[in-house]
């Protein structure tokens, strides 16, 4: 990237970036209404499908002012994504203070670099089995690794970012996402066509497998020609001195592995005292009661990684002589959020700017319009799944949520694509992957604004600013590249009539 002047870094700045966008989704919530925008949004109650009137309503209102101001703290203190990344940077700070990721990652350095770039995305991918759970961790985690291997943390953390956000629809283990998508597509499609479907989590099995591979492949042969070139393959990060200790490496590992088998063992379904304790056994499927909204193990696991990673560096700490005393503990506990003021001040903007949208209804009523101009256009076939494609990542851009846009979108599109001779199945598919790269090119999505937290906490070159823009220029052609490949894979698959899963095909 080339050197800003202090004037274009200014108006580049990603905290004035934010509260641009803030003053656009006012402004367009004024004129929206006054013009009286509007949509219906087709929603499933009682098994019955009925139409509901969404409007634009106007933040610059009495009432939207109102809203604004009484709810400043209130959008803050209850955003979730920053709750969970303080729990895992405390876990991950100690585990680094230790001296154990350093001693970890130390074989690595022999290893030939386009190996790690693809064990980043590897790893990547498998992260999504935990959902966006994986963003807290492998953000922060990769930066690290990077590091200790004396890579550039910015190249991994984008690496990671990709990987997570374009891969996430794909996966060789189905996680609670799935199952919740799932459920609504059953509902759609025996509503209004099938009453006798029935979703079954295996029934992409097929696709999914060949995706991950070929994702996989092809994010290492987009990472090697467009995002190696733009940094240094070294960056100039100061590090302080630690032990190295093969005792402590050996009992760390041993205490921690330990840790891990007692997790597992409170998570089996089995008949054992104390197994399944962190389970909801109000669950009809074993991944329901893993993840479940009630479920013990879902509303922990993020304490629960980081409790590992402090035991971790807690018995490595103390063995190595790295952590002397408490005192020197509890401030490792706090080592990964030097540098990261500029984390929370983004998360703040961020949290109001979300909530401003979603009560301006925005984004509910371009997606309501959308989806009614796919119901009426006389599409079938590859056009119709690539309209779908597009209108899905259009989606992405406003509403990153996947389930939610899901919610608005399956009612129609289900029935819509099994009257076209499609399975609910492939339609559920196809959604995953273009909701998978409209989130990576939403400037709201609130990972990408962690993400960017990170660029800038590891930035040693102080003349070029981290930007929105500036990233996002970055990440455009592995985006565009891999949008190109998603919808040639699922066109050329539709075409040839493969199975998707078990017993399971793309027609009726």
């Amino acid at each position: 990237m080339r050197k800003m002047s202090k004037k274009e870094q200014n108006l580049k700045g990603p905290v004035s970036t934010l509260i641009a966008f803030i003053v656009f989704i006012c402004i367009a919530s004024f004129v929206l209404n006054k013009f009286s925008f509007q949509g219906y949004r087709t929603m499933i109650n009682n098994g019955v499908l009925t139409d509901s009137l969404v409007k634009v309503k106007n933040i610059l209102s009495v009432a939207g002012i109102r809203f604004v101001v009484g709810n400043v703290i209130t959008n803050f203190k209850g955003f979730e994504p920053l709750v969970l990344l303080i729990i895992s940077l405390i876990g991950i700070g100690i585990v680094e203070k230790s001296g154990f990721l350093n001693v970890l990652f130390k074989p690595l350095k022999r290893v030939k670099f386009g190996i790690i770039i693809y064990f980043t995305i590897f790893l990547s991918l498998l992260s999504t089995v935990i959902g966006e759970y994986s963003y807290v961790f492998l953000i922060p985690f990769v930066g690290v690794m990077y590091k200790y291997l004396d890579r550039n943390p910015l190249l991994g953390i984008i690496i990671s970012y990709l990987a997570v956000t374009l891969g996430y629809g794909t996966g060789i283990v189905m996680n609670y996402n799935d199952y919740s998508l799932g459920l609504l597509t059953q509902t759609a499609a025996t509503t209004d066509v099938d009453p006798n479907f029935i979703y079954f989590l295996t029934s992409t099995l097929y696709i999914k497998l060949m995706s991950f591979l070929g994702i996989s492949f092809l994010l290492y042969a987009t990472t090697i020609r467009f995002l190696l070139p733009k940094f240094p393959l070294k960056a100039k990060i100061e590090e302080e001195k630690l032990i190295d200790s093969k005792k402590g490496i050996a009992v760390s590992l041993l205490v921690g592995l330990l840790s891990i088998v007692v997790v597992i063992y409170l998570i089996l379904d089995i008949q054992l005292p104390g197994a399944g304790i962190l389970l909801d056994h109000e669950g009809s499927t074993y991944i329901t009661k893993l993840f479940g909204e009630n479920a013990p193990f879902r509303e922990g696991i993020v304490a629960i990684i980081s409790a590992i990673f402090m035991i971790f560096g807690f018995v490595y700490g103390k063995l190595s002589g790295n952590i002397k005393n408490s005192s020197e503990y509890s401030l490792g506990l706090s080592k990964n959020f030097e540098n990261l003021g500029l984390l929370f001040v983004l998360l703040f903007f961020t949290a109001e700017l979300i909530a401003i949208l979603d009560w301006t209804n925005i984004g509910v009523v371009v997606a309501s319009n959308l989806v009614t101009f796919l119901s009426k256009i006389e599409f079938s076939g590859i056009l119709l799944i690539i309209a779908m494609f597009i209108i899905i990542i259009i989606m992405s851009i406003l509403i990153p949520n996947t389930v939610t846009k899901w919610e608005i979108t399956s009612p129609v599109f289900v029935p819509l694509f099994m009257r076209a001779n499609i399975a609910p199945n492939f339609t559920q598919f196809i959604f995953q992957i273009a909701d998978s790269i409209g989130r990576a090119v939403s400037p709201i999505f609130v990972y990408f604004i962690i993400m960017l937290s990170f660029l800038q906490k590891y930035n040693s070159d102080e003349r070029k600013q981290i930007s929105i823009l500036g990233v996002f220029k970055i990440m455009l052609p592995t985006i565009i590249i891999v949008s190109l490949c998603w919808i040639l894979f699922i066109c050329l698959w539709f075409l040839i009539g493969f199975p998707i899963g078990p017993n399971t095909y793309i027609a009726l």
